[in-house]
């Protein structure tokens, strides 16, 4: 075989990583290849002429026809936005700004219960009055931002002078921001909305409500056992309308060993208004200690937070 003058062997017969011979062409014997079309002459209807810029091809709007009539509301040309993929970065943009929108939020609480709570219920001044109490507190007030509980909270920490921050939802019924926030955030998906609650929240509070005030607790819940979150404390409020739903998880999920009552530590029934603040503060100041003795986990003789688990299968710990 001919060597190069520096010893390598010629471009026909270079070597490969593991030891292979690969040839290549001179290239003298090559045939010319014809350069391919770039992407900008290769565009099909778009009536954009060729050689023009990225920037030309991303503010190009359809071309007059000549027999249209101006027009200034034309939905197809909308369609894209329905697709999956801008879809996805719909939603990355979602989180993008609700991270900024509450990225200097310190000390938060957030507080969640039915909808459908008039001002005329006992239940809408007991919430405005917690709210209240934690802006007092220090803490900001975190709602879903439409009516009834959420409305009377987000007004309590209002007027008072504290922070409060209603993160809204798109839906077909119900919700509406209400007018009692100094920060207020819209969202379209639930996951994302539901994201931002447990991640700028340092508790949460649970009033009286139906389906999603349940989703809510028992995300929570979950994120707790699974450690995704920790020192978290979860107040309902209302003991006699919780009653049912603790008793249930006690007799059956706990009582058939599906749940360990660890998994309940830091779960606070409460008629107080002034225990869930005092709670808060605690847990936010000395990692519920106190707190983790009122809790169902407490009245279970669960061990406290810390201690060894007694799960079933504590290495799983996955919430099944």
């Amino acid at each position: 075989m001919d060597y190069d003058h520096d010893g390598r062997a010629p471009r026909s017969t270079r070597e490969t990583a593991n030891g292979s011979l690969l040839s290549h062409p001179h290239p003298k014997d090559s045939p010319r290849r014809t350069p391919r079309a770039s992407s900008r002459s290769r565009l099909d209807g778009l009536g954009v002429a060729d050689g023009s810029t990225e920037d030309e091809r991303l503010f190009h709007r359809p071309a007059a026809k000549l027999d249209r009539a101006p027009n200034p509301h034309m939905p197809e040309l909308g369609l894209f936005t329905h697709e999956e993929s801008w879809r996805v970065l719909r939603i990355q943009g979602e989180f993008v700004h609700g991270i900024n929108s509450l990225a200097e939020l310190g000390s938060a609480v957030s507080v969640f219960g039915s909808a459908r709570i008039g001002e005329d219920d006992p239940l809408y001044d007991d919430a405005r009055k917690l709210g209240g109490l934690l802006a007092e507190a220090g803490f900001a007030v975190i709602t879903g931002g439409g009516p009834g509980i959420m409305e009377a909270a987000n007004r309590g920490a209002y007027e008072a002078g504290g922070v409060s921050v209603g993160c809204n939802i798109e839906l077909p019924f119900e919700q509406a921001p209400n007018p009692h926030t100094n920060l207020a955030v819209n969202f379209r998906y639930f996951f994302v909305r539901k994201t931002m609650f447990v991640k700028f929240s340092d508790g949460f509070v649970i009033f009286p409500g139906g389906f999603g005030t349940l989703d809510e607790l028992f995300e929570a819940l979950t994120l707790v056992q699974t450690h995704k979150i920790k020192r978290f404390p979860i107040i309902l409020y209302g003991s006699s309308y919780w009653k049912g739903l603790v008793d249930w998880i006690v007799e059956r999920l706990i009582g058939q060993k599906t749940i360990s009552p660890e998994d309940l530590n830091l779960l606070i029934v409460t008629d107080s208004l002034e225990e869930i603040r005092d709670s808060l503060v605690e847990c936010y100041q000395s990692r519920c200690w106190e707190t983790w003795k009122r809790s169902a986990g407490a009245s279970l003789d669960a061990d406290p937070p810390g201690a060894p688990a007694t799960a079933v299968d504590p290495a799983k710990s996955d919430a099944q």
